[in-house]
């Protein structure tokens, strides 16, 4: 499938990427002891995993229902969205820790041009990788790959960030190093938590949007043949939903008919609304007052 194959490849180029810049980033802020350029590099390194965590479960996700798996594999991406989010989560502490202890001993740092040099490829890699993964996400609607977008685009702000600070210690200000380096952990730390949430809410069997539970009302109000509409449930499966509900249509219409009328409604919800991934009708009989005739 063309969603699955899409992101895969996001997910190794977003590797790549990643492994490129937590070696300069890494190398850079290791011998210049600049703060925001580690808390930096542990950001890539978290990317990585990021990326890493993306590729398996897609790769998991795009298995097709068997039967121990009837409705398919697509929570796999929430999984592992999840397992993303926490390993984020530990890191941004770590670097939040290490950017307040720099703070209060207010440690020095060389200034470098290669500090300047690193957040400029790393501003161009990172656009380059949000734009593409953005594009995608955008397309496919996989919070997998729109984890990894937010990140990127992230990564744009807080290298600007960094930069910013490198500048400051041509001045002799170093303090602005340190929360750089703080703000950087809190950005990654909020992103961490958003995602977490999200992934959260659909393992949680989080109910459709309301949006598109009013499109798919507006579906069944074009069929005159139904009454009234009741115990509408829905469940996530990956990134579509399944829904149920119950259509109540005139007793006295034959069994062939008021299916016929489920059948087609399945068919025109599938047609129209692509967040849902499966529509299961009960059709149950109302009794409907006859007209009286005119004498």
């Amino acid at each position: 499938m063309e969603r699955y194959r899409s992101v895969k490849i996001a997910s190794i180029l977003g590797i790549v990427g990643n492994i490129f810049l937590l070696i300069i980033k890494g190398v850079v802020g290791f011998f210049t002891n600049s703060q925001a350029m580690i808390a930096d590099s542990f950001n890539s390194a978290g990317d990585i995993f990021s990326s890493i965590m993306t590729f398996i479960g897609n790769k998991v996700a795009s298995k097709p229902s068997d039967d121990d798996h009837n409705l398919g594999h697509g929570k796999a991406e929430y999984i592992y969205s999840m397992l993303i989010s926490i390993v984020i989560l530990g890191m941004s502490l770590k670097t939040l820790q290490s950017s307040l202890l720099s703070l209060i001993h207010q440690e020095a740092y060389t200034f470098s041009i290669w500090l300047i040099m690193v957040c400029v490829i790393t501003i161009l890699v990172k656009f380059s990788l949000y734009f593409y993964t953005n594009k995608l996400s955008k397309k496919h609607n996989n919070l997998l790959i729109r984890a990894n977008s937010i990140d990127h685009r992230n990564d744009c702000v807080i290298t600007l960030c960094t930069l910013l600070s490198c500048l400051f210690s041509l001045v002799n200000i170093y303090i602005v190093d340190a929360i750089v380096g703080m703000i950087i952990s809190i950005w990654i730390l909020l992103t961490a938590i958003k995602i977490f949430k999200e992934s959260y809410d659909v393992l949680m069997d989080k109910s459709i949007k309301s949006e598109v539970k009013e499109e798919v009302f507006q579906i069944i109000e074009a069929y005159k043949e139904i009454k009234k509409v009741d115990h509408f449930n829905s469940t996530p499966v990956g990134y579509k939903y399944q829904i149920s509900f119950t259509i109540f249509v005139d007793g006295n219409l034959s069994t062939f008919d008021s299916h016929s009328i489920a059948d087609n409604l399945e068919k025109e919800i599938a047609s129209n609304i692509d967040e849902v991934y499966l529509t299961v009708i009960h059709v149950n009989p109302i009794e409907v007052p006859k007209k009286k005739r005119r004498v």
